[in-house]
């Protein structure tokens, strides 16, 4: 009895670290705002792209080496919302992403593309930096080297 009582403890705190929230692009608009002396490295990923996946390790790592900076790393899943609890969610969890992670709360898929990057073909994995003003955007797979170039050469 006390085993399945400890299990049952440890699934539960596993599962409610890896809480996927919804977003909006106005919601992440208002934290570029905020944030407004922040860098912000968003992934766009979604659990069934391979190439998303193998890229993922090197966001964590990213997140890592800049946690005392003011560098943020957000993914952002693509994956459907009718997805979230029971592929998006363990996904996270099973592999221990501790980087903030969202699922794009946005009805029109041509319109959300269009507002993050005008030229973006909707491939993914993606990713915007954004500092200030200035908004990189890749449509393409990072190793971790090319991340950290990235994040250094963005001015």
């Amino acid at each position: 009895m006390r085993i399945s009582f400890i299990i049952s403890l440890f699934i539960i705190t596993y599962s409610a670290n890896a809480q996927v929230k919804l977003l909006t692009l106005d919601e992440l608009d208002n934290r570029f705002a905020k944030g407004k002396d922040t860098t912000y490295i968003v992934n766009f990923w979604a659990t069934w792209c391979s190439p998303c996946v193998a890229e993922l390790p090197n966001f964590e790592k990213i997140r890592v080496a800049h946690a005392k900076q003011p560098v943020k790393v957000l993914l952002i899943s693509l994956d459907f919302k009718s997805k979230l609890q029971k592929e998006v969610n363990p996904f996270v969890a099973k592999n221990g992403i501790k980087t903030e992670v969202f699922l794009l709360n946005e009805p029109d898929q041509q319109k959300y593309i269009e507002r993050i990057e005008g030229k973006w073909s909707g491939a993914i994995p993606a990713t915007l930096f954004v500092k200030k003003k200035v908004r990189r955007f890749y449509e393409k797979e990072f190793t971790e080297t090319e991340l950290k170039n990235a994040l250094l050469n963005l001015k």
